[in-house]
């Protein structure tokens, strides 16, 4: 068969305009082109041009539905068939699936059918994803069986709620943990993690536990949560193990609350002996230095611990070990705590009354405070007592000395004894620089030989009592760095040592059965283990 011959006779009859011109072209250079492609080849192009032409008719019909031989009726069938021959556009919203090229050969079994004409009622496939749910990959969205129904399946990207409803907005945050540094400043950490200069400032005004924020210290914790636009919603400044600052975002505003972690208080106990000193027996028994210095602030007022100390001198003390999330944070506070020095037993219980005071009493509810302290100066050695005939070691004659003198490290903090009135802070005469304290009208102490004043202490200022006043020296006559102490009663001096200390204020009448109810089990746990500790040294 002449394939030129069936191209000139036939174009004419072709279905359509667009066939028709393409055949009238390929006759048209048909003298030109015969030489080289050969009649079969120009059978070709024409064929693709027919298929060409019922593609463009019908966008969502496929080739390999035309040239299978398959029967497009009915017309359901057909139309489950043509939609999942429909080509996915690919994930990425690039471009969608190259036509065949050219000169790509499709082989023919029949003529093309017509195109049906519930083709062109098919919805228009977009060739790009959808901005709200990307399309998947064609390996991601398997096809299943055919619906035996015409509505489409749903996406199983999208739930229920959401396909009626708008998406809600993100929670806003990019958490930022920072642990303060040497040099740095709240306002250079906003720099660097990019937050708004404008939102540190509103947090500085935002009330007085924010002025915490303007002392930050290095080792300290910052958390941070702010969004993409660098505004801060919430800062936490983690103030030590158990307490923070919280400000928290409102509208245009902040918010400032200091909060208190909950911890777990679990009771535990220790005893001991001294032999050397009450340091090595309270490492021993397992108490840390905070401890040690508790127990002795408990009974600094009958007990002199520079000198009244001896071995076999006993101790028991009940106290709490804090937790937080099952992990221990450190010890707590000692609720009970007894003491026997040359074979006197004092006891303290720790008791904290309806009116909000916390304070240690003794069993009998006296509180264990008295309105001086017995040495102003912690853990020193005694150098010089009390003696109206001592030989004076500068002036070498016999000069009284009305007080106890201190020995200890130059700087060493001297505190008060009592609340009081500072009536001097200044430099007199051969006792250097000096403090003195009135405490009402009966009683005055003097600190002497200091090396400097404590800040904020001058003629006319309050003091409390434990308050630092000053700082161990040798101004003035002394021979060496030392405290000269006094205690005068009424203007006459008293030996600091043995002067009977006046009491202060016991359990109020109104909280004493409550005491006696909230202390009972400490004193009765207390008394199993001072009998237990007695028992173990008698063996």
């Amino acid at each position: 068969m002449d394939y030129n011959s069936f191209i000139i006779k036939d174009y004419k009859n072709l279905p359509s305009r667009r066939l028709r011109s393409a055949a009238a072209r390929a006759e048209a250079g048909r003298g030109r082109v015969r030489p080289r492609l050969g009649g079969l080849t120009a059978l070709g192009v024409a064929l693709l041009a027919i298929a060409g032409t019922i593609t463009w008719l019908s966008p969502g019909f496929g080739l390999a539905n035309i040239w299978s031989g398959e029967d497009p009726s009915p017309a359901r069938e057909s139309t489950r068939r043509i939609t999942r021959a429909l080509p996915l556009p690919p994930l990425d919203g690039g471009t969608a699936p190259e036509e065949p090229a050219a000169g790509s050969v499709v082989h023919a079994g029949t003529p093309a059918p017509p195109s049906p004409p519930w083709v062109s009622h098919l919805p228009a496939q977009s060739p790009t994803a959808s901005p709200t749910h990307p399309a998947k990959r064609l390996t991601e969205q398997p096809v299943g069986p055919a619906s035996d129904t015409d509505e489409p399946s749903p996406d199983p990207d999208v739930s229920p709620a959401a396909a009626g409803a708008p998406e809600p907005e993100p929670v806003p945050g990019t958490r930022h943990e920072v642990v303060i540094r040497r040099g740095d400043s709240l306002s250079g950490i906003f720099r660097r993690l990019e937050l708004r200069q404008a939102d540190l400032q509103r947090v500085m005004a935002s009330g007085d536990d924010a002025k915490q924020l303007s002392r930050i210290h290095p080792g300290q914790r910052l958390e941070l949560l702010a969004d993409s636009d660098g505004n801060l919603h919430r800062l936490t400044y983690h103030l030590d193990e158990t307490r923070s600052l919280e400000v928290t975002r409102i509208d245009e505003a902040y918010r400032t609350a200091l909060v208190e972690a909950e911890l777990e208080q679990r009771l535990v106990s220790a005893s001991g002996t001294i032999e050397t000193s009450l340091f090595e027996a309270g490492q021993k028994a397992g108490l840390s230095n905070n401890l040690i210095m508790k127990l002795v602030e408990i009974f600094a007022w009958d007990v002199d611990f520079a000198l009244d100390i001896r071995s076999g001198d006993r101790f028991t003390v009940v106290y709490e070990h804090l937790y937080k999330d099952g992990e221990k944070l450190g010890d707590g506070n000692i609720l009970a705590a007894e003491f026997v020095n040359r074979g006197r037993s004092l006891r303290a219980v720790r008791y904290t009354h309806a009116g909000g005071r916390t304070d240690y009493y003794t069993p009998e509810g006296l509180s264990m405070r008295k309105a001086f302290l017995r040495t102003p100066v912690k853990f020193s050695r005694v150098s010089s007592r009390f003696n109206l005939r001592r030989m004076h070691p500068v002036l070498h004659r016999v000069r009284a000395h009305r007080g106890v003198d201190y020995a200890a490290p130059p700087g060493t903090a001297v505190r008060a004894t009592g609340d009081g009135k500072v009536v001097l802070a200044g430099r007199k005469g051969g006792y250097g620089k000096t403090v003195v304290l009135r405490h009402g009208g009966t009683y005055t102490t003097v600190y002497a030989h200091l090396s400097r004043f404590a800040r904020r202490v001058r003629s006319g200022r309050y003091v409390a009592q434990g308050q630092t006043i000053g700082y161990v020296g040798s101004t003035g006559l002394a021979t060496g760095p030392h405290l000269h102490y006094e205690f005068r009663v009424r203007g006459v001096h008293r030996d600091p040592l043995t002067v009977r200390l006046p009491e202060a204020d016991p359990i109020p009448d109104e909280y004493r059965e409550d005491f006696v109810q909230d202390t009972r089990s400490l004193l009765t746990h207390l008394d199993i283990l001072s009998r237990t500790q007695v028992a173990t040294s008698d063996d």
